[in-house]
């Protein structure tokens, strides 16, 4: 997902910030994300007006979202990051390991404030997402056969061709088993069934030979750009910006998306953790949050956020009806307890 590049939004100098201890950490917070177009929307959105409001410069960097990034900040007492962007999984895992903050939800005016299932007990979630997957409408154009199920992007005989897949385990899996029949309804049961993981591994086995693996999402959409693939999965949020900002003439192919979560948390023991907290409580302001979609169409989280999304954005979101249809949920839990074992799993058969 993401590569280690150091990024500030005012300056590069902050490629030496190594920790909050110093003079100018007073007036400082590294947020921590996955880079591109959503490390974009996340500045224009909640970096700047934080900025403006506090006077608090925001240094941002990327990291992979594997948790051992977060422990060891935490065992050595050297923190390089105040908030981090995580996915579910690592922070129901972080937060079972103690190595993230308990939210404190009075200064965020309550957990009854977010949709169902965005409140964790540690972390804050920030936008909702789907992993979907697209291709080039200059390869199949419309009029021609193009690709309209999941099922179809493992259909190398009628769709030839190079795919992209995020090189991780986490929807990989049960995207596969859809492809293979599972209803998306019942995907998180199968996986966990025995033999379900089995299952999954043997139907990425099909195209295996046909994958290269992006590991950013801004590789996901180079990949698809260059040509290097027909077809790749992504985050939506990625595909949407490469059309309406890049002009590329992508399709998204919502059948079977994964809709999941972006959460903020806070490494443990964070001697900062106040200044923190500041900053996830001033993103989770209903109007603030509503304009991280105009510049990526992910879903606001706050309840009160979503009647000031532009009508225009609407459709885009991956919780739209439309959308949404025929998708499936992450399981939290169940990732939270197996995504290590699974990713070592991964690497192995990617080795072989």
């Amino acid at each position: 997902m993401k590569k280690q590049l150091k990024l500030g939004i005012l300056a590069l100098g902050c490629l030496g910030f190594l920790g909050v201890s110093g003079p100018a950490a007073a007036d400082e917070i590294t947020v921590t994300s996955w880079g591109g177009a959503f490390s974009m929307s996340q500045r224009e959105a909640y970096h700047k007006p934080f900025t403006r409001e506090t006077g608090i410069t925001v240094l941002e960097d990327e990291w992979s979202g594997d948790l051992a990034q977060i422990r060891v900040q935490v065992e050595t007492g050297n923190y390089k990051w105040h908030v981090v962007d995580a996915g579910t999984a690592a922070t129901v895992a972080g937060c079972d390991e103690g190595v993230l903050e308990e939210i404190d939800y009075e200064k965020l005016g309550g957990r009854e404030r977010f949709i169902p299932g965005a409140a964790f007990d540690c972390g804050v979630a920030t936008s909702a997402f789907g992993t979907i997957y697209a291709y080039d409408a200059e390869i199949y154009p419309e009029g021609g056969l193009q690709p309209t199920t999941i099922a179809d992007f493992f259909d190398l005989e009628t769709f030839p061709g190079k795919r992209s897949m995020w090189k991780n385990t986490l929807s990989n899996l049960e995207i596969a088993l859809i492809a293979d029949g599972v209803p998306p309804g019942r995907v998180n049961e199968v996986l966990a069934s025995e033999g379900g993981v089995d299952r999954a591994f043997a139907k990425l086995e099909t195209i295996k030979d046909q994958i290269i693996w992006w590991e950013s999402g801004s590789q996901s959409v180079q990949f698809l750009a260059d040509g290097e693939v027909v077809m790749t999965t992504a985050w939506n949020g990625r595909i949407y910006d490469a059309v309406v900002n890049e002009g590329r003439d992508f399709v998204i192919v919502w059948d079977g998306q994964g809709v999941d979560f972006d959460v903020w948390v806070i490494p443990k023991g964070h001697p900062e953790k106040d200044k923190a907290m500041d900053f996830i409580a001033f993103a989770s302001r209903p109007e603030v949050m509503a304009e991280q979609s105009k510049y990526i169409s992910y879903g606001p989280t706050v309840t009160a956020a979503v009647p000031l999304i532009s009508p225009e954005i609407l459709p885009h979101l991956p919780t739209a009806p439309e959308n949404s249809k025929n998708a499936f949920t992450v399981d939290v839990r169940w990732w939270a307890d197996h995504v290590e074992e699974l990713n070592e799993r991964f690497y192995v058969w990617l080795a072989h």
